[in-house]
């Protein structure tokens, strides 16, 4: 029978089933940001996964979820970063054939990775629709699975393992903040969190250059916005994901968006009081408490989930040194 949502039954199962292939990520409890941000904090930090991102807990699980027939005749997926290099690796570690379609004017090194990772990399069109069109269509002829970066119910459950984590070793959390793109991981973290402790506040966090979270939840509806470029291009949110959507109406109870100053400022402070090297996508939460967006009081303890750190490190320094960066689209 074909899933319609994801439970905490299925990020249960997940947790088991991925166990073996990703790192459990430490909490991190880094009190040096307290006076900062006005509350306890407590850090997640998912650059520390394999392959530098939380895309592996997601992609691992849906390999690890197909049948054999179907591992034998692959998985396709279309992504330029954390997604397709996960899926690139979960395949290499399972046996699984994984192609990655990209756009083709993306990066040598993001095409060259993805190779070294195992995966058959194919070139399609730069504009998402377009692409997506002959993902589709090599899908359909070749029967190929597809491994959907956020609207695949089991792509979700591998994320929300993040949640059951936090829960374990925080059981006392009082907020969780999450950044947002298209909704797979706050769908799953929120699924898991909040069946297990409704009582934990979840916020979801974008930038302001493309928020179709917070927008869709000012309107009541899933809703399209114009995208601007962002320094947390990993974020880019022109519509809510549609199965990630009714989750996130259920299970979270704010969005907010963060502007291009507080970004920069919430990844300086990773990096000197943390020593940790987060792209800014991974930021968004902290900014939020940075320019107010967030309320917060000194005796909360606050979970930031960190998702990634794989951006350029030239341009991470130029953050660090207040050098001019310019947001991506």
């Amino acid at each position: 029978m074909e899933k319609t949502t994801v439970t905490l039954n299925d990020v249960c199962e997940a947790a088991e089933r991925i166990k073996p292939y990703v790192v459990r990520t430490k909490l991190i409890r880094q009190k040096t940001m307290d006076e900062k941000l006005g509350c306890k904090v407590y850090l997640k930090p998912e650059m520390l996964q394999i392959t530098g991102a939380f895309k592996m807990r997601g992609a691992m699980n849906k390999i690890l979820s197909l049948s054999q027939e179907e591992r034998d005749r692959g998985i396709i997926c279309s992504s330029s970063g954390n997604h397709g290099q996960a899926c690139a690796l979960a395949g290499k570690m399972t046996g699984t054939h994984v192609v990655v379609v990209l756009p083709e004017d993306a990066p040598h090194v993001k095409i060259d990775k993805a190779k070294a990772l195992g995966a058959e990399v194919v070139l399609g069109p730069r504009y998402y629709d377009d692409r997506w069109k002959m993902v589709k269509e090599i899908q359909e002829k070749n029967g190929y699975t597809m491994a959907h970066g956020y609207e695949d119910y089991t792509v979700m459950a591998g994320q929300g393992t993040i949640g059951l984590e936090i829960l374990e070793d925080l059981p006392y959390v009082d907020t969780v903040l999450v950044p947002v793109g298209g909704g797979g991981l706050i769908a799953g973290v929120a699924t898991a969190i909040k069946e297990i402790n409704p009582k934990v506040r979840i916020i979801g966090v974008q930038a302001k250059a493309s928020d179709g979270y917070v927008q869709s939840r000012k309107a009541g509806h899933r809703v399209e916005v114009e995208c601007f470029p962002s320094l947390a291009d990993g974020l880019g949110c022109r519509k809510p994901g549609e199965n990630p959507y009714p989750i996130c109406e259920k299970y979270v109870d704010d969005f907010v968006s963060v502007t291009e100053e507080d970004i920069k400022e919430a990844v300086k402070l990773v990096a000197s009081e943390a020593k940790l090297v987060a792209e800014p996508s991974s930021c968004v939460g902290i900014a939020a408490l940075l320019g107010g967006e967030v309320k917060v009081s000194p005796d909360e303890n606050v979970c930031f989930i960190l998702t990634s750190g794989n951006w350029d490190i030239d341009m991470i320094g130029k953050i660090l040194n207040d050098e001019p960066v310019e947001g991506m689209l």
